[in-house]
């Protein structure tokens, strides 16, 4: 059912100023008085931004469902612009979020195509355990990431193993070990017996480091003993990378690991760091669903306002505040306001 609200607003001016004053409802979401006095209310905005950014329904889709569900005649046009401006609503905060991802010691990447205006573009993901920034760009690079994180980025960074991740020196990277071993099964199923000898033996060392990541937090290997086995470890792939390859394939594999040689067992250095890049890649899911149903952004304003919404409504789910109420209190704020999913700045 749809709930029909109507505002008598007093308006009146100031004896002594001459200054025009109104009053405002708290259920108001706007000033307006004349050309905006209709208005699609903040619990319709906010259903059609989850409909939209978190469940991946088109603009014509979410209509849709609003007109079949709550009797809300709307076009996909007019869906469109209300969810640009709650964007730019939602603009603070998603500023506040990317800087509250500089203070993370552990941050998340991932990257996926994107298209806007049908144009190929990129969409990066960024995330700590409490904040997700969804970001799309016109390049897959460094500066693009470093513009979110900052160039003295010195936590901890878990990633494909692309290298333009490479380029915050400062911080520690894990290299994603599910990328290795599903690369090494995939060679292992079409190469020759003698060829998959290598990338067979690769995949056996890397599994053994994640068992013995689960023996020590289990307690059964010391701190010393993960220490020394984890030389062990490292060693066994030195021996592995110092011959020579005749086949392609494994020369490929070879120098990639060669490159990702200091990063692979970064997990086994610092006890408690994910050995994957798996959290990112459930956060970044969803986004090449919602590309696939209707591939993208047709503008660039389309591209922010997508980025900020979806990156608003993701923290919400991770901190488990109700995305749906923080919209809704967004959009009737008289002035700029920011929501209350930016965590404290951590102290020194």
């Amino acid at each position: 059912m749809t709930i029909i609200r109507r505002f008598d607003v007093e308006v009146g001016t100031c004896a002594c100023c001459g200054r025009q004053v109104q009053g405002r409802h708290p259920l108001q979401t706007s000033d307006s008085l004349r050309v905006g006095e209709v208005q699609v209310g903040p619990e319709a905005l906010s259903m059609a931004a989850v409909l939209n950014k978190e469940l991946g329904l088109s603009h014509e889709r979410t209509a849709r469902v609003l007109a079949l569900g709550y009797g809300l005649k709307w076009s996909r046009s007019g869906v469109c612009r209300a969810l640009e401006r709650l964007g730019n609503l939602a603009a603070p905060t998603y500023q506040q979020l990317q800087k509250a991802l500089r203070q993370s010691p552990v941050v998340w990447l991932d990257d996926t195509g994107w298209r806007v205006g049908a144009h190929p573009q990129n969409l990066r993901v960024l995330l700590s355990q409490q904040v997700t920034v969804y970001v799309i760009e016109a390049h897959r690079g460094y500066a693009e990431a470093a513009a979110i994180l900052g160039e003295d980025y010195a936590g901890f960074l878990l990633h494909d193993g692309a290298r333009c991740f490479y380029g915050f020196a400062q911080a520690f990277h894990q290299s994603c070990l599910e990328h290795l071993i599903r690369r090494c099964r995939e060679m292992i199923q079409i190469a020759s017996p003698a060829a998959a000898q290598f990338p067979l033996a690769v995949k056996t060392l890397l599994q053994q480091g994640l068992r013995l990541r689960d023996r020590h937090e289990a307690g059964s290997v010391s701190a010393h003993g993960l220490a020394v086995a984890t030389g062990r470890l490292e060693s066994q792939l030195d021996g592995l990378l110092d011959r020579h390859f005749r086949c392609p394939a494994n020369q490929r594999l070879a120098k990639h690991l060669r490159h990702e040689q200091p990063h692979l067992f970064t997990f086994l250095r610092c006890p408690g760091l994910d050995a994957t890049n798996n959290f990112a890649e459930r956060a970044i899911r969803l986004m090449a669903l919602v590309r696939k149903t209707w591939g993208g952004n047709r503008t660039a304003n389309g591209a922010r306002t997508h980025q900020i919404l979806a990156s608003v409504l993701r923290t919400c789910w991770q901190q488990g505040k109700h995305a749906f109420a923080e919209l809704v209190n967004l959009l009737r704020s008289p002035g700029p306001m920011l929501l209350g999913i930016i965590p404290p700045t951590p102290s020194p």
